[in-house]
């Protein structure tokens, strides 16, 4: 994995790249350095992301996707809406999680460029795009909300499930064996986090997804769209191609309990093994012992610490450390956190690519949460490169 950064005149740009043998994979996180209007800072990432795409020969169609962390929703959606950033065809998430370093957006995007002439070939529909490459076809699903907004948390998670499996139904997929990260994002989630877990819940016991088979990796954490409504926000990422075999759920059993123990069902990591590369995705990673106990109670410090242990546990059991992540969000439940975090972060990772924001975790005692992605190198002649 190599590490950039770089600024221009009004953003700041970090960057990774993972160069594999027949892809190029970056990921960026592109902040607006001026504390401008919403239409001001959308351009200043607009800006720098059309410079990185030009330095390195790159056109807008190799964006895959890309996630808009905003301050105000509501209020700005009227900007956000005219803010596909090129028009592209690019999976967009948007999600009310203000970036803690006073500005009003932030982006993370992702990039994937062939090396050779059998180039991915992208198709959206709606909310859902398909890229295909190399025979996977990878499937992100973004923006995913229950049209019934009068509903509870329960009812909206149920009527978005429903939707989600008619479109991997079109694929001939199933949510059992294709589904490979969800994100769930709710609204005041101290009072509807249970509803969404109920749900959840039901609907894995419906597929005979239990603790004896597999969840799906996850975060489940405060997050707003922009109709007030909206108590229940789906992202979600599927693979089709893909062998049972090449995939694998993490556990770190040392340093962490399985989550069925305190009643909800996702995994901590799911790593999926390619010819050239192996992908790992660390679901929403907080301070918690193997008995599910919250370890440092109160204490940031010792929380991030912590937190840190846990992540680096969880990417040791796929071969992975640290230096292998591409991208990591970190979500604080107090703004008053952010200093401490971030310095911490700036004297042990200042090199990797990471954004903070606001969102309340889904344990209130919690006070910090981490989730990340990784990709480590390998060569298994058994499977399709990415």
């Amino acid at each position: 994995m190599n590490f950039e950064k770089f600024r221009t005149e009004t953003a700041e740009v970090s960057i990774s790249k993972f160069e594999g043998k027949l892809s190029e994979e970056y990921n960026l996180f592109i902040t607006p350095s001026k504390s401008e209007s919403v239409e001001e800072q959308l351009n200043a990432i607009r800006n720098a992301l059309t410079a990185f795409l030009n330095k390195e020969n790159y056109t807008s169609e190799h964006i895959a996707f890309q996630r808009l962390f905003v301050s105000d929703f509501t209020n700005q959606s009227v900007e956000l809406d005219k803010t596909d950033l090129f028009n592209c065809d690019c999976a967009l998430s948007i999600v009310q999680q203000s970036p803690l370093n006073g500005k009003k957006v932030g982006l993370w995007t992702c990039i994937y460029k062939d090396k050779s002439s059998n180039s991915f070939h992208k198709k959206k529909e709606g909310n859902k795009l398909v890229i295909d490459h190399n025979g996977y076809s990878h499937i992100y699903t973004t923006q995913m909300h229950s049209t019934d907004a009068e509903t509870c948390s329960y009812n909206q998670t149920n009527n978005i499930f429903n939707d989600y499996l008619r479109i991997l139904d079109g694929h001939n997929l199933t949510l059992e064996e294709h589904c490979i990260r969800t994100w769930f994002y709710v609204r005041d989630i101290d009072n509807n986090y249970a509803g969404l877990v109920k749900a959840r819940n039901e609907v894995f016991d419906q597929f005979q997804m239990t603790k004896d088979t597999h969840f799906i990796t996850s975060t489940g954490i405060e997050g707003r769209y922009a109709a007030p409504s909206v108590s229940v926000l789906l992202d979600a990422y599927a693979i089709g191609g893909i062998k049972p075999e090449q995939i694998r759920f993490l556990e770190a059993r040392e340093f962490l309990n399985p989550t069925h123990e305190y009643g909800v069902a996702f995994e901590r990591g799911t790593a999926v093994e390619y010819g050239d590369r192996r992908q790992i995705f660390i679901s929403g990673t907080a301070s918690i012992d193997n008995r599910g106990e919250i370890v440092h109670v109160g204490d940031i410090n010792g929380q991030i610490r912590r937190t840190f242990q846990n992540i680096s546990a969880l990417l040791g059991e796929a071969n992975a450390e640290m230096n292998d992540i591409s991208s990591m969000i970190v979500y604080l439940r107090d703004v008053a956190d952010y200093a401490t975090v971030e310095a911490y972060l700036q004297e042990k990772y200042a090199h990797l690519p990471y954004i903070i924001v606001l969102a309340p975790v889904c344990r209130p005692g919690w006070l910090i949460e981490i989730e990340c992605i990784a990709v480590k190198e390998i060569s298994n002649s058994a499977y399709n490169c990415f």
